[in-house]
């Protein structure tokens, strides 16, 4: 689907500073939609087509029920369907009347607010909301609905949404949340009841009604700054365990201060929650660290234990196992560092290089080098990943150069490759190549078969073998595939 600016660029001839004044209105419009109880619709002008609009932007109630269940982005009207657009375009003042919804069969009240910006009607702002007869609306409703006509007149005069701004995150106040009126002194003129029990979670039990928030013991509120500098303000309050949210936005006419809409959210819960998860984030990441220390302390162990051997296979043996449980405690390693349960792969790779390159003698030493990047990835998939692309690089260094060197200096190059939500790896060395007759499905060595069956069984990807001017392996491994909590099924 595409994006307000995607739309508006591609149907509509307005210039980039109105397209950004409208991407600010609909970035705010949450608010005036509660307020109003109505469905919110944004009409542009349709480029090269005198008379028609394009629907730019749809918001939905969260105060109220919606009028339209469908997806309205998009969609061209002409003047003949919807006359009071043309009206409130070209005379750039608020009309009202009636719209049949032939989705609901019923009339609809349509209010039509010019959208100005720099002097100029750029877009028209609608208000659709069923026709509510025989009902008298209590107070909260006519409070909301007239700060509604209080923004909406802001808009048609330019000065809604404001150009400088906060940026709304998911945690600011919406009006179902908690509303308070003020008036141009700063003093409460109406407070919604989700409003007063926010209060009440600060410790604020007397009225509040006719008394300023620094009067109610709330001296952080943005309200002083909000009516300072003209512009929307948000501060979050906390006493003891209790944390309320408030966010000032200024109410003005012809540039005048005439007072502000307060919105009020308890988020003592969500707080909590952050604080749960910090404490989980940091049990996991001290259990990587443990996890991590135990591994060296067991490759440190089977390290001492080879030294005592001597030089042969059962010390070659204990020198491998140890190389691969080095290569599990680096995984462990990254993520203790950090609360995401995802690695950079890269940051492992230096270290697997190191010790591919140690296996080499000084006399005959062997370059691995390596290009691309792996990226990213959950845990469960970098460990077995670690572990095989280091056994492909010692079975490399080890075996490639014995009894050939095709080229004065022995090099192992390892490419990493991304493919959609596969990466792509591919260890070559110019060495002597793999013997005749040779299948990685049926080897006999230890390492590629440990190799086969991390990839196959863990990782749930795919490995080949082939000769090409010296060997080449190349896995491909899903690196969303849920793979297993061990290796050993291998």
């Amino acid at each position: 689907m595409a994006t307000l600016a995607e739309l508006i660029h591609d149907r509509t001839a307005l210039a980039e500073p109105a397209v950004e004044h409208l991407q600010r209105l609909v970035g705010t419009w949450g608010v005036l939609s509660d307020l109003s109880f109505s469905d919110l619709l944004l009409f542009a002008p349709a480029a090269g087509q005198p008379g028609q609009f394009v629907v730019v932007g749809q918001v939905r109630p969260t105060t109220s029920q919606t009028l339209y269940i469908e997806d309205l982005l998009g969609r061209e009207v002409t003047g003949p369907e919807r006359p009071m657009l043309s009206r409130a375009l070209s005379l750039g003042t608020v009309v009202e009347g009636e719209l049949a919804v032939a989705a609901r069969g019923e009339p609809a009240r349509v209010v039509c607010i010019p959208v100005r910006f720099a002097g100029e009607v750029v877009a028209v702002l609608t208000r659709e909301a069923p026709l509510r007869v025989g009902r008298r609306p209590g107070e909260l409703e006519r409070v909301y609905a007239g700060v509604f006509d209080r923004i909406a007149r802001m808009v048609t005069a330019g000065a809604f949404p404001f150009l400088l701004d906060e940026p709304l995150s998911s945690e600011s106040p919406r009006v179902g949340d908690g509303v308070m009126v003020l008036d141009a002194s700063g003093r409460v003129e109406y407070a919604s009841p989700n409003a007063v029990n926010a209060m009440h979670r600060l410790g604020v039990f007397r009225g509040v009604l006719g008394a300023s928030l620094e009067e109610l013991g709330l001296e952080q509120s943005p309200v002083p700054r909000a009516y300072k500098e003209l512009l929307p303000a948000s501060e979050e309050l906390e006493l003891g365990e209790v944390a309320v949210f408030i966010r000032c936005i200024p109410l003005l006419d012809q540039g005048k201060l005439t007072g502000a809409l307060v919105l009020v959210r308890d988020v003592t819960d969500i707080r909590r929650r952050d604080r749960l998860l910090m404490s989980k984030d940091v049990a996991i990441r001290e259990v990587h660290h443990r996890v991590k220390n135990n591994l060296q302390t067991i490759s440190s162990l089977l390290r001492l234990q080879a030294r005592r051997l001597p030089a042969g296979e059962a010390r070659h043996a204990l020198d491998e196992a140890e190389r691969r449980v080095r290569s599990i405690a680096m995984v462990h390693e990254i993520l203790s560092r950090d609360t995401a349960q995802e690695v950079d792969f890269d940051d492992i790779l230096p270290s697997l290089v190191r010790m591919a390159e140690d296996l080499s003698s000084t006399a005959h030493p062997v370059r691995v080098t390596w290009s691309g990047g792996a990226g990213h990835m959950g845990a469960q998939v970098a460990t077995p990943l670690a572990v095989a692309l280091n056994e492909l690089m010692q079975n490399a260094v080890e075996h490639a150069f014995v009894s050939y060197r095709a080229e004065p200096e022995a090099r192992v190059h390892v490419t990493f490759s991304r493919r959609g939500d596969e990466l792509v790896v591919e260890v070559r060395d110019n060495g002597a190549g793999l013997p005749p007759g040779f299948s990685v499905d049926s080897t006999t060595s230890l390492g590629l078969s440990i190799v086969r069956g991390l990839v196959n069984s863990q990782l749930g990807g795919k490995i080949e073998m082939r000769s090409d001017g010296g060997t080449v392996a190349r896995l491909v491994v899903p690196i969303n595939h849920p793979v297993g909590d061990d290796l050993a099924r291998i």
